[in-house]
């Protein structure tokens, strides 16, 4: 299980090293193949910019806690929050390859491909079973509901950095983070992406 130590440093670099990571959920998981950082400072496009709300979250939370919201009215949306010496924000987690559980994410998604079941954020919390009573829990209390290291003999995926989605405000910052070639991708990389080079 990642420990608080993990989420203590800057959301673009928790974000990047997310990928490939699983996350677990009661009786489902699914591998980190898409996430995309937010930065409480100077990010137009976070929370913090225009809700007082989520920077109070920010400064009364410690790192590792679940920030879920309800997005447009229809999806909770499943963050974690990052506090780094040099800059706090959140990452989302915008997709997963389901591994565990799929039989129960099929009944919950209504659908059966795979590929269907967690490639958006709000697919992932509907198929996982994420409760919106979850917000303000810790991430790094209990295995059952947390994100655990790459599993052992896999090797950590090739990253590409992308612009991010679904956003009006800096949507041009290339924050958005996937597993090279991955199919369980919310949406392909555009023509702006790039090779993360470690």
């Amino acid at each position: 299980m990642l420990t608080k130590e993990f989420f203590t440093r800057h959301p673009l670099a928790c974000a990047q090293d997310l990928i490939g990571c699983e996350l677990v959920w009661d009786h489902c998981s699914g591998i980190i193949v898409e996430t995309e950082a937010y930065t409480a400072l100077g990010d137009e496009a976070c929370h913090t910019f225009l809700r007082r709300g989520a920077q109070k979250f920010v400064d009364s939370n410690p790192a590792g806690t679940a920030y879920i919201y309800l997005n447009y009215g229809v999806h909770w949306l499943l963050n974690v929050l990052v506090k780094g010496p040099e800059m706090d924000g959140f990452v989302l987690v915008r997709a997963l390859e389901p591994r565990r559980g799929i039989p129960l994410m099929q009944e919950r998604r209504k659908l059966h491909e795979p590929i269907q079941l967690c490639s958006g954020p709000g697919k992932l919390t509907q198929a996982l079973g994420v409760p919106a009573t979850f917000h303000g829990s810790g991430l790094c209390d209990d295995p059952k509901r947390a994100f655990h290291a790459r599993p052992k003999g896999e090797p950590a995926p090739a990253l590409v950095a992308d612009v991010r989605i679904g956003i009006s405000r800096a949507a041009d910052l290339p924050w958005r983070f996937l597993a090279a070639g991955s199919r369980h991708v919310s949406r392909r990389p555009t023509a702006a992406a790039v090779a993360v080079t470690a």
